[in-house]
This record gives C-alpha cells, sequence and structure tokens, in this order.
C-alpha cells in the first residue's frame, strides 16, 4: 500500500473537500483518502496495481478540481500570494461596481436626482451587473461545473442566487424596453453586484486569514541559512547550503546559523536554540556535542562534521511532522465533513420549497425569488468546514514553537481525553545515567582522590560517575597500579603503594574490614532511597561511602504536580528492582508504579491500564517503543532513540517533562477552540436560514435580504477563521 501526500486545487469551501475525498475513496484501489480544507491538501493510501497517480488526477479533475504531484510548501505559498492579489484585484474591480449599482438603484429613493431616464438608468444597471459577473467570474466557472457535476459547493450557492437575481432583472429590462414602466421598480442587479462584492470580500479576508496560519511553517523554513562554510583542502569554501554532504567539516563563527545538523570537532561556543526547541536559554557546545540545523552560533566559533543534511536534519523533521499533523484529519472533523457533503443539495432544496411556499401564499414573484436567492447565499457549509482544520492547523504550529510536534490531528483531540499518564523510569523520569549524590567521609577530598584514581580505569556507568564528579570538584587523579576487577564485588587498584578497595559489603567482608552500625545504617538507608552505595577503604581502613544513582530530572516533580492539578493519574513502568522503584516513585510523586517490567510486560501493562480510561505513554527508548504504541496516546521525549520517536504520537523536541502538561493544556485549549467555531458555524447556519426564509415575518420580525445575508455568510468564515487565530496567544 502506498501513501502519497498531494496538493489539491480549487477548493473555497467544506462541500469542496467533502466531493474530493467522496470521489477519491469510490476509486478502486483507494484504502482511505483525507482532503484537508485548510491545507488543501489529500492524503491518499492505495494499492499500485490498481491506481496510479494520473487515474487520480484525472477523477478529481472530473469534478472540477487539479492534483499537485507534491506538496511544494514555498511554490504553494507563492501560488496563495498570486490568488490573494487576484482577488483583491476583483474586489476592487466588484466595489467600484457595487458602488456604481446602488446609487442608480437606490439614489431616487433617497433624493438624489439623476439625469437619466428609468430606460437609461435600467440600460446601465444592467451593462454594470454584467462587468460585475465577469469580476466575479470565478464563483460561476467553479459554480456551474460542480452542479453540473452533481457536487454543488458553496459557489453553486451564490451563483445560482446572483443568476436568479439577474435573469429577473433582464426580464424587467425587456419589459421596459417594451413599455412597461412598472417594471422599473422591478430590477435588482444591485443586489447582484452586491452579493458579488460581499462574498469576495469574505473570500479575500478568509483567504488573508488563512495566510497567518501557516505562519509558523513559514517561519520554521526561513530558519535555514541559505550558504554555509565549509573546509576544503585547508580553505575555506562558500557554497549554497542545498550543496553540503555528509561528511563534510563547516566552520560557523559567531552571530551565524548552522546550515546542516552535525557533530562539534573543535571550538567551543553557547549556541541559541530557542526557535528549533523552545528552549530559552543558549546551548552549551564543545568537542563531541550534536549541533543542528537553523540554531544560531552565539559566542564562539565552532567546526563541525556534516552528519545529516537537506531533508534528515531536525528541523525538515520537523516541519513534516507539523505539515503531516495540519494535512491529517481529528475524528470530531469528520461530523462537520458529512453534514457538509449534504448541506448544499438540502438548502437547495429549502430555497425552492421557500420560493414556491411564498407562491403559493400569494406572495408577489419578485419577493418569493428574494427570499429563495436569500436562502442559497446564507447557507453556505464554509465555516462549518473550516471549523476543525483550520484549528488544528494553527495548534500544530504553535506546538512546534513550544517544541511540542504532534504526529496527526487525532492525537491533538485524544489528549485532552486522557486521565492516566505512565512514565519509563530511565532517561524518561531520571537523567538516564548515574550521578554521585552522597559522600560520607572523614576527608572527602581524599576519599575523591583516591576512588577516581582507581575507578578511571574502569569503563563501568558508576565509574564514570565518581571520576565525573571528582573532576568537578577539581580532585587529583593519581596513576593506579595493579587495577583489578572483582567480578560480583568491586574494584582495586593500588594508588602511590596503598590498596584501595571500591565496592559492596561482600568485598569489604572478604577483606576483613569491619562495618560499624552507623555504616550499616547508612547503606540501608541509600538503598531504600534507590541508590548504589559504593564502600572505599585503604589499606584494611574504611575511609567512607559514595552513594550513586540515576537521579530524577530537576523538572521532573514539577510535571508531575502539574499534570496532578489537571485529574491525571501518573504512573510509572520500570526494569529495576521493587526498592529502587519505591524510592524513586516517592521522591518524585507519582500515583503508583510497577517494577522489574519486561518490554513486553510494560507493553501488557499498558493494554490493562487502557481497559480503565485512555492512557498516555511517556519513553525514551527502544524497549518503549511497543507500550507507546499500544498506549491511546504515546509521547517521545527529545531524546528518545529514532524508533520511539517513530512510534509515538507526539514528539517533545525538548528534554523537558513540562512539555508533557503544556501538550495536555494545548489540546484542551484547542478543542475548547474547535467546540467554539463549531458553535459559530452552525449558529449563523440554524438562525440565518430561518430569517431567509422569511418565517419571522409571519411574526412581525425581519427579513433578511439577498445582501445581509452574503455580509452574514461571508463573516461566518472570518469569524471561525479569527477565532482559530487566538490560539496563537496560547501560553
Amino acid at each position: 500500500m502506498k501513501q502519497i501526500r498531494v496538493g489539491i486545487g480549487g477548493m473555497t469551501c467544506a462541500s469542496c473537500s467533502s466531493a474530493v475525498e467522496r470521489t477519491l475513496n469510490k476509486l478502486e484501489g483507494v484504502d482511505t483518502a483525507q482532503v484537508n480544507l485548510a491545507t488543501e491538501t489529500a492524503t491518499i493510501a492505495f494499492d499500485e496495481t490498481n491506481l496510479d497517480l494520473d487515474k487520480i488526477k484525472l477523477a478529481v479533475k472530473r469534478i472540477g478540481y487539479s492534483v499537485l504531484d507534491t506538496v511544494d510548501y514555498q511554490a504553494k505559498e507563492a501560488e496563495k500570494q498570486k490568488e490573494l492579489s487576484n482577488l483583491g484585484h476583483r474586489l476592487i474591480a466588484l466595489v467600484v461596481l457595487a458602488v456604481g449599482l446602488l446609487v442608480l438603484a437606490m439614489g431616487p429613493m433617497l433624493g438624489l436626482v439623476l439625469p437619466l431616464s428609468p430606460l437609461t438608468s435600467a440600460l446601465t444597471q444592467l451593462v454594470l451587473a454584467t462587468l460585475s459577473i465577469f469580476a466575479g467570474s470565478i464563483f460561476f466557472t467553479k459554480g456551474y461545473t460542480t452542479l453540473f457535476k452533481r457536487e454543488p459547493n458553496m459557489d453553486s450557492l451564490v451563483a445560482l442566487g446572483t443568476t436568479a437575481s439577474y435573469l429577473y432583472s433582464l426580464w424587467g429590462v425587456i419589459q421596459l424596453i417594451g413599455g412597461n414602466h412598472e417594471a422599473a421598480h422591478h430590477l435588482y442587479f444591485e443586489g447582484v453586484g452586491t452579493i458579488l462584492t460581499l462574498v469576495m470580500l469574505g473570500r479575500y479576508l478568509e483567504n488573508r486569514s488563512k495566510g497567518r496560519t501557516g505562519e509558523a511553517i513559514r517561519k520554521l523554513m526561513e530558519l535555514a541559512p541559505a550558504t554555509a562554510t565549509v573546509l576544503r583542502d585547508g580553505e575555506q569554501v562558500v557554497i549554497d547550503a542545498s550543496q553540503v554532504v555528509v561528511g563534510d567539516i563547516l566552520l560557523v563563527k559567531p552571530g551565524e546559523k548552522l546550515p546542516v545538523d552535525g557533530v562539534v570537532l573543535g571550538g567551543n561556543s553557547a549556541v541559541d536554540e530557542s526557535l528549533l526547541t523552545g528552549e530559552s536559554l543558549p546551548v552549551e557546545k564543545a568537542m563531541g556535542s550534536e549541533v543542528f540545523a537553523a540554531t544560531l552560533n552565539t559566542t564562539g566559533t565552532l567546526q563541525y562534521r556534516a552528519s545529516k543534511v537537506g531533508s534528515d536534519t531536525a528541523l525538515a523533521n520537523i516541519i513534516t511532522l507539523v505539515q503531516e499533523a495540519q494535512g491529517s484529519k481529528a475524528p470530531i472533523a469528520r461530523i462537520a465533513d458529512t453534514i457538509s457533503g449534504i448541506f448544499v443539495p438540502i438548502v437547495m432544496g429549502i430555497a425552492v420549497l421557500t420560493f414556491i411556499a411564498w407562491m403559493v401564499g400569494g406572495t408577489s414573484f419578485d419577493i418569493s425569488l428574494l427570499r429563495a436567492v436569500s436562502v442559497l447565499v446564507i447557507a453556505c457549509p464554509c465555516a462549518l468546514g473550516l471549523a476543525t482544520p483550520i484549528a488544528i492547523m494553527v495548534s500544530s504550529g504553535k506546538g512546534a514553537k513550544l517544541g511540542i510536534l504532534f504526529r496527526h490531528a487525532a492525537a491533538i483531540e485524544q489528549l485532552r481525553q486522557v486521565k492516566t499518564v505512565i512514565f519509563d523510569k530511565t532517561g524518561t523520569l531520571t537523567e538516564g545515567k548515574p550521578n554521585v549524590t552522597d559522600i560520607l567521609s572523614d576527608d572527602p577530598a581524599l576519599l575523591m582522590s583516591l576512588a577516581a584514581s582507581v575507578e578511571q580505569n574502569s569503563e563501568h556507568p558508576l565509574s564514570r560517575a565518581v571520576v565525573a564528579r571528582a573532576k568537578e570538584a577539581g580532585s587529583t587523579l593519581l596513576e593506579a597500579d595493579e587495577f583489578e576487577a572483582l567480578v560480583g564485588r568491586g574494584i582495586q587498584a593500588k594508588v602511590q603503594h596503598s590498596l584501595i578497595r571500591i565496592g559492596n559489603p561482600l568485598l569489604m567482608e572478604e577483606a576483613k574490614i569491619s562495618l560499624d552500625k552507623q555504616t550499616k545504617a547508612d547503606l540501608e538507608r541509600f538503598s531504600d532511597e534507590g541508590k548504589t552505595p559504593l564502600l572505599v577503604a585503604k589499606d584494611g581502613q574504611l575511609l567512607g561511602i559514595i552513594a550513586v544513582a540515576d537521579t530524577l530530572r530537576k523538572e521532573t516533580t514539577q510535571a508531575l504536580a502539574e499534570l496532578k492539578s489537571l485529574g491525571i493519574k501518573t504512573i510509572m513502568l520500570t526494569g529495576d528492582n521493587e526498592r529502587t522503584a519505591k524510592a524513586i516513585a516517592k521522591q518524585a510523586g507519582l500515583d503508583s508504579y510497577l517494577a522489574e517490567q519486561l518490554p513486553q510486560q510494560k507493553e501488557q501493562a499498558v493494554s490493562e491500564l487502557a481497559k480503565q480510561g485512555k492512557v498516555a505513554m511517556v519513553g525514551d527508548g527502544i524497549n518503549d517503543a511497543p507500550a507507546l504504541a499500544r498506549a491511546d496516546i504515546g509521547i517521545a521525549v527529545g531524546s528518545a532513540t529514532d524508533v520511539a520517536r517513530e512510534t509515538a504520537d507526539v514528539v517533545l523536541v525538548r528534554n523537558n517533562l513540562t512539555d508533557v502538561t503544556k501538550a495536555f493544556r494545548l489540546s484542551k485549549a484547542t478543542m475548547r477552540n474547535i467546540y467554539q467555531n463549531l458553535f459559530w458555524a452552525f449558529f449563523y447556519n440554524i438562525l440565518g436560514i430561518p430569517l431567509a426564509t422569511g418565517l419571522f415575518t409571519l411574526f412581525g420580525g425581519p427579513q433578511l435580504s439577498p445582501m445581509f445575508a452574503a455580509f452574514a455568510m461571508s463573516m461566518s468564515s472570518v469569524t471561525v477563521v479569527a477565532n482559530a487565530l487566538r490560539l496563537n496567544r496560547f501560553k
């Protein structure tokens, strides 16, 4: 099964996207097809043996739309600007023509004396209305094409309404020419011009507003520099950034942006990664540090080797994830799509019934026609179709700015429903590497110097932790001789002719080094706290204890407290022993934990917990991938392996657990915004249609003219887009 993402041209409302989606899903060989109105894209999964891109293009073209082979974001943006400019020019022309029509039609009613006979005025209005139809031709070409293909859309409603008014007014002009002067009072050319102007205004404002929803991706794409300085044969050569290949050595000076991902070979500097990760403080970089494309080098000069270029860079992956999320559909969007798909034919039926009902009721032909036209114009489901995708689009972009990447729209919706969050321990709740936490000795400096002198000969993680702490403290590391690793007990070596032993109580027992009551109590306490105690002895005398543990991340306790404040239960799954797991759970403030869990047991535990309600799993390792996939929502933290990131539904770019809470809050804000949008969309249609039919006039209420109907319809879409843009203010 092949999956492609293509651009769809010519869509203007929810009926358009529904029509394209229905057409694609009917094709033989298509497994699933999703069309997104906000991003104007389609994601299609199909069997290549039965279908190809040419057949897809032909099917979409038959109903009046077009397929773009690839979604070139920059080309699409350029096309959007061109389209917006075209709409602007058409709008200006329509405004001028509408003003002329309103002066001719309404001037005499307002006491304005015009030096024109009724026939001359009528003929002038006919010319201006005809020119208005040419200026608004986009509504007619698309509207009638889709109508004849039996896939009517918003343009079909506008085209039918204005055509009816135009033809009725044209019949009035013919009667006027024939000598019936009463016909001069039954011309509605100004309605044609005003409706087209207001709908065009709405289309222009909507397109301009929608342009702002892609701001996040546009900013991300603008981050990467256009050129790169590479070292070739010892010389600095400036080349196009797209020509950098893996293995190239690059030079980045202070104030310059990094063109590709890589590993630092030389130099020290602080790199500002805020636009990529959301982290406000610059990150110190030295030899061996990873650096990323589009980040800003601030203080020193860095020399680094390119490791990932082009579409493989972290920036490119982020852009891809955001685009995929914006192009996918949240489950709630399907409700609006279903309604929109059948809405236009129903509205056309209501318009016909409105006309017939008022005519049968004895109302004049022109009033009956105006009410039918009002129904056609106001009932566009455009706002309904935009309600969900436009909010998802803005939310995905905002999430990217905050370092929260939603892989698909469903994750944004489902995250709000999660009641339990399950955490992996190592590398997620904890730092993922051991650190020295306690030093108990009468002479801590001597203890650390001797211990590190021996431990520097071992590659064990605990040894590296001791050496790192000693170097931080400025301890002197001495040469060790006769180093020996004692399996299951510890290590020993001679330092300045003294035998130094480091290990567990068993090693001390073998060396006949007695442990007093206080030392035994300390060992018990460290074990209860989930720490590994290392006993250090010199020539048969105990010097003290060094406790080592995989410590909690500094933000873990705060992140868990924030989740609890949202009413979310927190659970830890770990492969560690019961004692360590219990200690970590207590320190972190977790609700509960499961210890000694193998990867398959983690997956099973997630399945069991999921039976009690929606669960999210937060992890970072390969062993977490099955559990991440099994959870309703999988969340991978920034340091996660590629496997974990690919399996997850949400990726946190920064290595910061507080972003889990941010993701929940953003999800809630987005869904609240979507419900507001759906309310306004339904509100306009539910209130507007009865008003347009003239139903309220039976009870002395107001009558909605086609011109006000056009204005209300246009503003409904603008309201929805403007409301969605408020998500950009989310903090």
